[in-house]
């Protein structure tokens, strides 16, 4: 049982925790910046049901295997691997937000509004969804920061599935209010997303 008040579980799930915190925190705090407070609902929080199932999956296996075998934990440098990643994901997400504005909005636009342009700059010169391959690296990031393999492995196959509808979703709708320019721009960038045209 000392186990799961080590040094290192204390370290870990600290992480985690002022990961989440930060990371959910600052994507409301813009949506408000860039939205005012009569357009931003607590859904802005990105926390969903499956979100929250797949949070307690990972603090399950963490606390079943720091308890029976504390030794996977230990890696030290497979830890800060992850904490880099969360770090490089949360940097890469946001930077995305700010640099997209107005325009940027948790929700997929299916008509052209006033305050919506679309941002070839920045980012997204060389990134189409970089705020998808921030979260994509983040969500990773915190389960390889865990040293949890089961999760590392099953939070990248469904984060990646989820984006990868979502963007051909999403790029039906961009093509249908950008049109041309849309395609274009497409063609000369990356999704972000790994094997995700």
């Amino acid at each position: 049982m000392t186990e799961i008040f080590s040094f290192t579980a204390f370290r870990q799930l600290s992480q985690l925790f002022s990961a989440i915190f930060l990371f959910h925190g600052s994507e409301y705090l813009l949506a408000l910046f860039f939205h005012g407070k009569n357009s931003v609902t607590l859904e802005s929080l990105l926390i969903s049901k499956n979100y929250v199932v797949a949070m307690v999956g990972s603090l399950v296996e963490y606390l079943v295997e720091v308890y029976f075998f504390p030794g996977m934990k230990e890696h030290r440098f497979i830890s800060n691997t992850g904490l880099a990643l969360v770090v490089v994901g949360e940097l890469m997400r946001k930077l995305a937000i700010i640099t997209a504005g107005r325009s940027f909005t948790h929700f997929i636009r299916r008509s052209r509004e006033q305050d919506h342009v679309l941002i070839t700059h920045g980012v997204y010169k060389y990134i189409r969804h970089p705020s998808y391959c921030g979260f994509l690296i983040w969500s990773v990031g915190t389960q390889i920061m865990l040293c949890n393999p089961v999760c590392t492995l099953g939070f990248a196959a469904v984060v990646w599935r989820f984006f990868q509808q979502r963007i051909q979703y999403e790029e039906y709708f961009l093509r249908q209010i950008f049109g041309s320019r849309y395609v274009e721009y497409a063609r000369q960038t990356t999704s972000g997303i790994l094997f995700v045209k």
